[in-house]
């Protein structure tokens, strides 16, 4: 026989850890939302000054550089990228901060991943911000849409971890894995 008294629920007899519980995933809920009022992190550039964004291609020549979606915006990042100023290891050194500069702005991503063609499409603005690191008309990109060294060779990239990747260029003989290759970290 029950004494008349309402039993409570079983969670409802210790609430604190229950409600705690609750309060974390409203937290995790609202941090994982995605939300449009916050912005790319684009280092080294003055908040005030506006980054040119890129309009999509209506053409349908195969041969021509994926654009990002209008709404993307293109950071300066790969200016100096096969310069004729700079060299091979400087190159390198910019592929590597681009890298970073993607890492920062989804720090629960890592690398971007895949092949070439799929590492360069994200980082020409196919992404979630729609952040266009490397310019997708850039001239280091070839017609098959792969990140190329100075010399026309796509880079190789191997993620090493989720925040290390290493990024090899063919060098002068555009042969991968002969003795003038050059790795950045080397």
């Amino acid at each position: 026989m029950t004494s008349g008294r309402a039993v409570p629920h079983p969670l409802l007899k210790r609430p604190l850890p229950f409600f705690t519980a609750l309060v974390a995933l409203a937290i995790l809920a609202w941090y994982f939302w995605p939300r449009s009022d916050v912005g790319p992190v684009v280092p080294n550039r003055p908040e005030s000054q506006a980054l040119s964004a890129a309009s999509p291609s209506t053409t349908s020549n195969p041969n021509s550089k994926p654009s990002p979606p209008a709404s993307a915006e293109v950071s300066h990042l790969a200016d100096t990228l096969n310069s004729p100023s700079t060299d091979i290891h400087a190159d390198l050194r910019v592929v590597g901060d681009i890298l970073t500069t993607f890492r920062t702005n989804f720090p629960h991503d890592g690398n971007p991943v895949g092949d070439n063609a799929e590492i360069t499409a994200t980082l020409t603005g196919r992404n979630q911000l729609h952040l266009a690191l490397i310019p997708p008309g850039h001239a280091a990109i070839n017609a098959q849409h792969e990140l190329c060294d100075r010399w026309g060779t796509p880079f190789f990239f191997h993620a090493e971890s989720g925040t290390r990747m290493a990024i090899r260029s063919a060098g002068p003989d555009k042969k991968m894995w002969t003795a003038d290759d050059v790795v950045l970290p080397p």
